[in-house]
C-alpha cells in the first residue's frame, strides 16, 4: 500500500468542558481527494486547525511525507506545503490579485518589489486555473467564484502538496461548481492531495476518492467513496438511520395574506449604478404558509429580502402587511411592522461572535425583558434564554458561552430564537441551512414548520432545490432580479424549477 502523504494518529484535544477530539486517526494518500465529514461539532474544524498549525493537540502524532512533524504555527504548515482555504476568504479586498497571491512572499530584493515578475507569475498560475483576469485588478471587484480561484492560486504559489478546502462550493452556482471540480481534478492529476470538507454529500460522491467521518470528536469510519452510498455516510455521521436529507411537511392550511409586495424595483449596485437589481418584483405570503424562493446565484433573491426588510433602499414598489400599506425605510421600520430577517451570512450579518449566547439571543427582545426602557430584567432574560434553549434544543455549555464556539447549526438556532422572541408576523430566512450538517438541517426545517403552524408567514430562500421542494407550500422562482414563475409544491420538480429559474427574464 502507498505510504500516506499525511497521517494523524491518536489526536486528542480538550477545551474547557469539552473533549473536542478523542483518539482521532486520519490519513490522506498522495494525489487523493479525501472528504472529511461529520455534523457540526463533530471535531472537523478542530482537527483542521491542528493540521494548519493554528492549534496544538494535547495528544497524538503527525507524520507528513513519511517524516514526523510538529506544526506549531500556520507558517510551519505552509513551509511543508499544507495550505488551507477557509470558507470565509482571507483576501485583502483593496489589494490586487497579484498582491493577494504573493502577500508576504513578494518577489524582489527587500525593500523593493519586482512588480513585473509578480504580475507574470500570477498570470501563469491563474491561467492554469482558467482565470483570465488582470493580475493588477483589485480583488474587491471579483465575484465569489473568482475570489475562490485567487485563494487557490495563492495555495499553488506556495508549492502546495496538500490543500484543505473548507466548504468550497457553499456560495457557488452549479456551473461554477463544475468549473471548480475540473480544477480540483487537474490538481489531483498533477499529484496534489485535497482534503474536501462539505455538507453536500452528493458532491462527495461526485468528486472524492475516499472519506473519513467524525462524530462527537471521535473517528467512526472511513473508506472508498465508490464502495458506499449517501445513506451509508449519513448513518455514520448521525449514528442513526436517516431516510432523507430534508424534513418534509404536510400541506398547510394558509390564512389571510400577511405580506404582499408589489412592483418592487431597485437600480444600481457597487459595480454598476445603472444595473437593474430588482425589477417589478411582486409576491405574497399567507399566515401559516412557507413560501419558497428559488433562483441561481445573482437572481436577486437576497436583494429582494434585504429590500423588504429595509436593509437596502428600493426605488419603486409597495409593501403591505395584513392588507395595509406600510413604509419600510430601515430594519427598525420592518421590525416595528412585524418582519424579521435571518440573513444568508449569520457570522457577518446576524451574530456578535465575541459575545455570549445570552446576549445574542436576547438583544432584540429588550422591550420584552426590559424595565422602564433602561434596565434589563436579568431573571426575565435568563428565563427567555432557557425557554428557547429547551424549545429549539440549542446545545451549549451555558448561556455565557461565547457564541463563536457553538456549531453552525446551534448558531442558526440562536438567530431563529432571537426572532421568535419578537413574535414576528413575517419571517424571511435566507439560506436557512447553509453550512450546517444533516441532523441540524432537519431540526431547522422542523423549527420553520413550527413557526408556520403558529401562524407566522415564512419566506424561505434556498439554493438547494430538494430543500425548497421539501419545506415549501408554494415556490416562486427568480432570475436577473425578476420573478419568473410560481408553482405549488405538489407540481414542483427539480426539472420544472430549473426551467423556471433559467427562463429569460424578459420572457418571464
Amino acid at each position: 500500500m502507498t505510504e500516506p502523504l499525511l497521517r494523524m494518529s491518536g489526536i486528542g484535544k480538550r477545551f474547557p468542558g469539552v473533549q473536542a477530539l478523542d483518539d482521532v486517526n486520519f490519513e490522506v494518500a498522495p494525489g487523493e481527494i479525501h472528504a472529511l465529514l461529520g455534523e457540526n461539532g463533530a471535531g472537523k474544524s478542530t482537527l483542521l486547525k491542528i493540521l494548519s498549525g493554528a492549534q496544538q493537540p494535547d495528544a497524538g502524532a503527525i507524520t507528513f511525507a513519511g517524516k514526523p512533524v510538529t506544526l506549531s504555527t500556520p507558517h510551519d504548515a505552509q513551509q511543508l506545503g499544507i495550505v488551507t482555504i477557509y470558507q470565509e476568504f482571507t483576501l485583502a479586498p483593496n489589494m490586487t490579485i497579484a498582491e493577494n497571491v504573493f502577500i508576504g512572499r513578494e518577489p524582489g530584493r527587500w525593500p523593493f518589489v519586482d512588480w513585473r515578475k509578480m504580475a507574470a507569475d500570477t498570470r501563469a498560475i491563474t491561467r492554469r486555473l482558467g482565470l483570465e483576469l488582470r493580475p493588477m485588478a483589485l480583488v474587491r471587484g471579483l465575484s465569489v467564484a473568482e475570489q475562490q480561484m485567487v485563494e487557490i492560486a495563492r495555495a499553488l504559489s506556495m508549492q502546495s502538496r496538500l490543500i484543505v478546502m473548507d466548504e468550497p462550493t457553499s456560495a457557488l452556482s452549479s456551473s461554477e461548481v463544475e468549473k471548480l471540480f475540473r480544477i480540483i481534478r487537474d490538481l489531483k492529476a498533477h499529484g496534489l492531495s485535497i482534503i474536501f470538507v462539505t455538507h453536500r454529500l452528493e458532491e462527495v460522491m461526485q468528486i472524492c476518492d475516499r472519506y473519513t467521518v467524525l462524530r462527537d470528536g471521535r473517528w467512526v469510519g472511513a473508506g472508498a467513496v465508490a464502495e458506499t452510498t449517501v445513506d451509508g455516510i449519513i448513518r455514520l455521521m448521525v449514528g442513526r438511520q436517516v431516510n432523507a436529507l430534508f424534513a418534509h411537511r404536510e400541506p398547510a392550511k394558509a390564512g389571510d395574506v400577511a405580506l404582499r409586495v408589489e412592483g418592487l424595483t431597485r437600480r444600481g449596485n457597487a459595480q454598476d449604478p445603472h444595473a437593474s437589481v430588482l425589477e417589478n418584483v411582486s409576491l405574497e405570503v399567507r399566515r401559516g404558509e412557507i413560501l419558497g424562493v428559488a433562483g441561481l446565484v445573482g437572481a436577486g433573491r437576497t436583494e429582494m429580502a434585504r429590500a423588504v426588510f429595509g436593509a437596502d433602499p428600493f426605488d419603486a414598489g409597495r409593501v403591505e402587511i395584513d392588507g395595509k400599506p406600510v413604509s419600510i425605510r430601515s430594519p427598525q421600520d420592518a421590525i416595528r411592522h412585524g418582519i424579521g430577517l435571518v440573513p444568508e451570512d449569520r457570522k457577518q450579518q446576524a451574530l456578535f461572535l465575541s459575545l455570549a449566547v445570552r446576549v445574542n439571543l436576547s438583544m432584540a427582545a429588550h422591550e420584552r425583558i426590559g424595565r422602564w426602557r433602561v434596565f434589563i430584567d436579568e431573571k426575565a432574560e435568563r428565563d427567555l434564554v432557557e425557554e428557547y434553549r429547551k424549545t429549539l434544543n440549542i446545545r451549549m455549555a451555558s448561556p455565557e458561552q461565547i457564541i463563536v464556539n457553538l456549531s453552525g447549526g446551534n448558531q442558526q438556532k440562536v438567530v431563529l430564537a432571537r426572532w421568535l422572541a419578537l413574535r414576528p408576523r413575517v419571517l424571511i430566512v435566507d439560506e436557512p441551512t447553509r453550512g450546517i450538517d444533516v441532523g441540524a438541517k432537519v431540526e431547522v426545517h422542523n423549527l420553520l414548520f413550527e413557526m408556520a403552524r403558529a401562524g407566522i408567514a415564512v419566506i424561505a430562500i434556498s439554493s438547494e432545490l430538494p430543500e425548497v421542494m421539501a419545506i415549501s407550500d408554494r415556490i416562486v422562482t427568480m432570475r436577473e432580479g425578476r420573478v419568473t414563475g410560481e408553482i405549488n409544491r405538489d407540481a414542483a420538480s427539480e426539472e420544472a424549477l430549473m426551467t423556471m429559474m433559467t427562463l429569460s427574464a424578459k420572457a418571464a
